[in-house]
């Protein structure tokens, strides 16, 4: 750790809650996130952010928070270590019986946090916060709640597949989740270091967590299309995001399979999706089908790596605005990928994304 700034406020009693926040080059971004969890702060909260070497003004713009606001406590790493990594030293860092780990670039809802201290118990390991998602500029709804959830739920140690099934796919945000200090130092976590999603490797590891509460309402308002792994996007759900999900043994095929496809790259109208968002190419394929498909699935891919862009784009448009109208994330996908064409604007505007 090269650098520590502690505020005024952090020498206090331990805090209740520890919001952990691990940034990397979101000087552009981080000062509204710690605006919006600042709004509501209240005694017994903390906000630890840890910067993974940021090359921009990210230091300069968290230190004047550190000195004028209660609680916030910034460490400024020598090295990037990882998304991975640095979500587990905000933890260790941490001084709250449970921590949040928030986004850089995400806001917080008002009421939000009195709404999770509201909640922490000592009989619960987690708590998933639901989320809303909106574009990059917050400008348009793209989903009202991640998990469509219209009352809390609370799982119990007999519901551990239960809760996979169920809200697994949710956890791939990391924001959502709210989890004991204590049950996240005890668990294996540099297995997970690399994976992208610690957090679900910590949650559902053997023995998988077994108290744990969903809250239905929104607290988190997600700035979609601002993730720093975009250009990897592909690699990551087609094959490292299921790897983890069918990696845990706890849990059945069918429940697996509800979270996520084991090889998801066999269904043709994903890769016709990923050509038409410009995550798949011939680069793609060559890098990470070509072994793996055979005979016929195998021309296809490679046929699908070639289709023209912007034919793939309209294609794949034209589909969600007569098929699957309320998928506004996907169609806002398309209209920000370099393929997008006059058919993804008038079928953008259509559905107002």
């Amino acid at each position: 750790m090269e650098e520590d700034l502690t505020s005024l406020g952090g020498g206090a009693a331990a805090p209740r809650l520890s919001i952990c926040i691990a940034t990397f080059e979101r000087g552009k971004f981080i000062a509204e996130t710690l605006d919006s969890i600042l709004a509501q702060w209240q005694p017994g909260v903390e906000i630890v952010v840890v910067d993974g070497a940021s090359p921009d003004n990210t230091p300069e713009v968290v230190k004047p928070y550190v000195t004028r606001s209660p609680g916030v406590r910034y460490y400024r790493e020598p090295e990037n270590s990882g998304v991975d990594r640095d979500y587990d030293k905000a933890v260790g860092y941490a001084r709250g019986d449970y921590c949040w780990l928030m986004t850089d670039d995400d806001l917080l809802r008002p009421g939000a946090i009195a709404t999770v201290l509201g909640l922490l118990d000592q009989e619960t390991d987690l708590l998933v916060a639901n989320a809303e998602v909106r574009n990059a500029d917050f400008s348009k709804e793209l989903a009202p709640r991640l998990l469509k959830f219209s009352e809390d739920r609370v799982y119990g140690d007999g519901d551990r597949e239960k809760l996979f099934s169920e809200v697994a796919t949710c956890l791939s945000f990391i924001g959502c989740v709210v989890v004991r200090r204590e049950f996240w130092l005890g668990r294996d976590r540099s297995t997970y270091y690399g994976s992208l999603f610690v957090h679900v490797g910590v949650i559902f590891q053997h023995p998988p967590v077994g108290r744990a509460r969903v809250i239905a309402a929104p607290l988190i308002t997600i700035r979609y299309g601002n993730a720093m792994w975009a250009p990897r996007w592909f690699e990551i759900w087609m094959f490292k995001w299921p790897q983890l999900v069918w990696s845990f043994g706890d849990f059945s095929d069918r429940a697996k399979a509800a979270v996520c496809p084991r090889e998801p790259w066999r269904d043709f109208k994903s890769l016709l999706f990923y050509r038409a968002t410009g995550g798949y190419t011939t680069n793609e394929y060559r890098r990470l089908l070509s072994d793996k498909a055979s005979g016929i699935r195998r021309v296809f891919a490679l046929g699908i790596a070639m289709i023209p862009g912007a034919v793939a784009n309209a294609l794949a448009s034209l589909y969600f605005v007569i098929l699957k109208r309320e998928s506004r994330i996907s169609v806002n996908n398309l209209s920000r990928s370099p393929h997008a064409n006059a058919v993804t604007h008038w079928v953008a505007r259509v559905l107002d994304v």
